[in-house]
C-alpha cells in the first residue's frame, strides 16, 4: 500500500465516474487539487499511500483491484501474448506493451481475454451463462444487501423459534400459508422439489437427503421474502437477455438459501475457529459438504471479510460443471485442461474422503499461480442423471496456512505439483512439446503448446 510508484489512474477515474463526480467534487472529498488529480488520472503522477488510504475509507474501495493487470499476468503475460507470430509484422516493443497496459488496462485485459480465447471453442462473452457469470464475478459473489437481510431473518427466526430449519417450515406456513410435503419418489419421477401454487405446497422427494431438504426450504423461504430484492439486483446487472436473467437469478436464490443457513457472522467465526474444517463446519451448521463449499466463496463482507477461495465441480469425464471465482481471482474457464495429476481425478477412487494438494496452473497468465486445494466427492441428489463429481475449494497458498486441512502440507511453491497451461491458450510461439488433438472442440491443426 505505500508503493510511492503506483500508477492507478484508470482505476481511479473509473471509480470517480461510477460514483458520479467530478474531478474537482472528488478532489475536494481526497483534501487534493483538481490538476493534481487530473495528473493521477493521467497516469502523470504517481497514487501516493495518503491519497490511497483516503480512496478506501472514503468509497470503501478494494486497493486489490489497483493491481488489475495482475489476471492477465501484468506486463510479462501481455508481452508474451503480444510475441505471437501473428503479429510479428507490427514491430511491437516492450514499452509500447507498457505504455499500453498504464493508459488502459481494461482494455488490455479484454484483449488477453480474447487471445486467451482465441480458437477454444467456446462463443466468448455471447452466451447467457458467460454473461452472467461475468456478473456473479463483479459482485466476488457476495451480495451485501441479500447478506445482511438473510442474516437478520435467520437471527429473527432462530430466536423465535430454534432449530433453523423447523423454524423455516414453520414460517412458509405462518406467513405464507404453505406446507411443505414429502412425496414418494414414484410421484415425482425426475425430480427432487417443485411448487405446487395451486396446493400451496413446496414438495420434496423423499429421495433427497436432509441437508438438501433443509437447502430448499430455504431457497423458497428466500425466493419469497426477499422477492424485490432480488429483482432489483438483477435488473441492475444490466444481462443482455431473459436467459441470463435467469440463471442469475437462480444463482442469487441460491445464495440467499446459503445465507439463511449460514448466517455471515456466525458461519465466519466457526470458520477461523475451527481452521475452516468443513467436516466440523457441515455438523454445526447442519448443512452438506457443497453447501458449507459454496458458501466459503461468499465471504467477502467490507471489514469482515474471510479467506478468499474459488470452488469448482468436475464429473467424472474430467469435465467442468461449476466455478465460482469467488473473490480468490481464479480465471474461468479451467475445463480447457486435463490434468491427470491433480487430485479431484484421485478423489473418485477414494470416495468421501478429503484430500489436498498443493499446485501451480496459469491460466491466461504469465507466471503460475500458487494454489492450496481441497477436494471431496459428494453425491447426487436422489435423482437420475444426479451422479457423483468432485469439489474442489482453491484458495492461493499464500493464505491457507491457516487452513487445518493445510497442517502437515508443504506450501514451498517447490513442492507443490506443476500444472499445465491448456495448449489452446497458452501462446508461446516456440514450443517443442506438440499438443494432441482434443476429443471435443479439436481444431484439425493443433497449434503447439
Amino acid at each position: 500500500m505505500a508503493d510511492t510508484n503506483l500508477l492507478a489512474g484508470p482505476a481511479l477515474r473509473r471509480l470517480r465516474k461510477r460514483e458520479g463526480l467530478t474531478q474537482a467534487a472528488m478532489a475536494a472529498m481526497l483534501g487534493i487539487s483538481p490538476s493534481y488529480l487530473n495528473l493521477i488520472e493521467r497516469n502523470q503522477r504517481p497514487l501516493s499511500a495518503r491519497v490511497l488510504v483516503q480512496v478506501i475509507e472514503r468509497f470503501d474501495f478494494d486497493p486489490r483491484s489497483l493491481r488489475e493487470d495482475e489476471a492477465i499476468g501484468g506486463l510479462d503475460g501481455l508481452v508474451r501474448r503480444m510475441a505471437d507470430r501473428r503479429f510479428a509484422d507490427l514491430g511491437i516493443d516492450r514499452e509500447e506493451v507498457q505504455e499500453f497496459l498504464a493508459a488502459a488496462p481494461q482494455v488490455a485485459a479484454a484483449f488477453a481475454r480474447l487471445y486467451d480465447q482465441a480458437g477454444s471453442g467456446h462463443a466468448g462473452g455471447d452466451d447467457a451463462a458467460a454473461a452472467a457469470r461475468r456478473a456473479i464475478e463483479r459482485w466476488q459473489n457476495h451480495f451485501a444487501d441479500l447478506d445482511h437481510a438473510a442474516e437478520d431473518l435467520a437471527d429473527e427466526l432462530r430466536l423465535s423459534r430454534g432449530e433453523i430449519s423447523a423454524a423455516l417450515g414453520e414460517r412458509l406456513r405462518e406467513k405464507h400459508r404453505m406446507t411443505v410435503r414429502i412425496l414418494p419418489a414414484e410421484v415425482m419421477p425426475g425430480q427432487v422439489h417443485r411448487l405446487d401454487l395451486h396446493a400451496r405446497q413446496l414438495q420434496l422427494s423423499e429421495m433427497l437427503p436432509g441437508a438438501a431438504r433443509r437447502f430448499q426450504i430455504a431457497r423458497q423461504v428466500g425466493a419469497l421474502e426477499m422477492r424485490e430484492a432480488i429483482e432489483t439486483l438483477v435488473a441492475g446487472a444490466n444481462l443482455p437477455s431473459g436467459e441470463a436473467k435467469s440463471i442469475l437469478r437462480e444463482h442469487v436464490t441460491d445464495y440467499l438459501a446459503g445465507a439463511l443457513l449460514l448466517p455471515y457472522r456466525r458461519f465466519l467465526r466457526a470458520c477461523e475457529q475451527t481452521g475452516y474444517d468443513l467436516a466440523v463446519l457441515q455438523r454445526r451448521f447442519a448443512v452438506s459438504f457443497d453447501q458449507a463449499a459454496q458458501r466459503l466463496t461468499t465471504l467477502g463482507r467490507v471489514g469482515e471479510r474471510g479467506l478468499p477461495f474459488f470452488m469448482a465441480t468436475i464429473d467424472r469425464a474430467g469435465r467442468l460443471a461449476g466455478f465460482t471465482a469467488g473473490g480468490a481471482g481464479a480465471l474461468y474457464p479451467l475445463e480447457g485442461a486435463r490434468w491427470p495429476a491433480w487430485i479431484p481425478y484421485a478423489a473418485f477412487e477414494r470416495p468421501g474422503t478429503v484430500l489436498t494438494q498443493a499446485v501451480t496452473f496459469a491460466e491466461g497468465e504469465a507466471s503460475p499461480r500458487h494454489w492450496f486445494t481441497i477436494t471431496r466427492t459428494v453425491d447426487g441428489d436422489g435423482v437420475m442423471c444426479a451422479a457423483r463429481r468432485a469439489v474442489v475449494l482453491g484458495i492461493e497458498a499464500r493464505f491457507a496456512g491457516e487452513l487445518a486441512y493445510a497442517r502437515g502440507v508443504s506450501l514451498d511453491p517447490a513442492d507443490a505439483v506443476p500444472l499445465g497451461t491448456p495448449c489452446l491458450r497458452c501462446g508461446r510461439a516456440e514450443c517443442m512439446t506438440p499438443a494432441p488433438a482434443r476429443m471435443a472442440g479439436a481444431l484439425p491443426r493443433p497449434r503447439p503448446g
